[in-house]
C-alpha cells in the first residue's frame, strides 16, 4: 500500500470524517447537528452510543463546521482545577472566527461524583462563560448524576442495522487502497465488529497488508 505521506496515518485517521454530512449513517444526529449549526447556542450536549460509532469525531465536526475554539478535557483530568481553567479560558473571545468556544469531555460516565458536581456548579451558574458549547460523550447513562443527565441535550448514537451501509464503504476503501478483488466479506468484517467503524479499518488494514 503506497502512500504520499511522510508519516504514514492509519486507515481509521485517513478516514475520519470532517464535515457531519460525511458519517455513515447516525441520520438523526446528523439532522439535530446540522440544524444546530445553522442557529448555534450556548450549552451542554451529551452524546451517547457504543465506541466506535463516531460521537467525539462528530463532536470535532461540529468545532469545525462551527469554526470555533476547541478546549478538550480528558475524563481522566475532569477536576476542579482543569474545569476552573477551562472556564476561564472561554471567558476571552475565541481565537477563532466563528465566535464560539467548545468544550469536549469524553468518556463523561468515567468522570467522579466530584468531577460531576464541579460541572454542574458550571453548567447551573447565573454567570456562564459565554458562546460556550459543552460536549460529553458516554457509552451509556448509567453513571450519570440525574442532576447532571437534566442539564444536557442528550443525543443517541446508534449503529444498529449499518452492516450493509459500513461494507459497502469499507469496499470503497479496499479499492483506495490498492486491495484487488472483491476483498474480505466485507459484510461479516462489519458485524464481527459490531458495527464498530473504527475497528473494521483497523481490521481491513490488516488485510490489505497482507496483500
Amino acid at each position: 500500500m503506497q502512500s504520499d505521506l511522510a508519516f504514514p496515518q492509519s486507515l481509521a485517521e485517513k478516514y475520519r470524517p470532517t464535515r457531519i454530512a460525511d458519517f455513515i449513517g447516525l441520520d438523526r444526529p446528523k439532522k439535530v447537528l446540522s440544524a444546530f449549526c445553522k442557529r448555534p447556542a450556548s450549552g451542554a450536549w451529551l452524546f451517547v452510543g457504543p465506541s466506535g460509532v463516531g460521537k467525539s469525531t462528530m463532536a470535532l465536526a461540529l468545532t469545525a463546521e462551527l469554526q470555533a475554539e476547541l478546549h478538550k478535557i480528558p475524563s481522566q483530568k475532569c477536576n476542579a482545577a482543569s474545569i476552573e481553567d477551562t472556564v476561564r479560558q472561554c471567558w476571552y473571545a475565541p481565537l477563532t472566527p466563528g465566535g464560539f468556544h467548545v468544550v469536549l469531555c469524553d468518556e463523561a460516565d468515567a468522570m467522579t461524583n466530584p468531577g460531576q458536581l464541579q460541572l454542574l456548579s458550571k453548567l447551573d451558574s447565573v454567570d456562564p462563560a459565554p458562546n460556550t458549547i459543552w460536549i460529553f460523550t458516554a457509552n451509556d447513562t448509567e453513571r450519570l448524576e440525574r442532576r447532571f443527565l437534566s442539564r444536557c441535550k442528550v443525543l443517541e448514537f446508534s449503529s444498529y442495522g449499518l452492516a450493509e451501509q459500513i461494507a459497502s464503504y469499507l469496499d470503497k476503501v479496499w479499492h483506495a487502497e490498492g486491495g484487488n478483488g472483491n476483498g474480505p466479506d466485507f459484510v461479516r468484517l462489519a458485524k464481527d465488529s459490531r458495527n464498530n467503524v473504527r475497528d473494521c479499518l483497523m481490521c481491513l488494514e490488516v488485510e490489505l497488508m497482507a496483500l
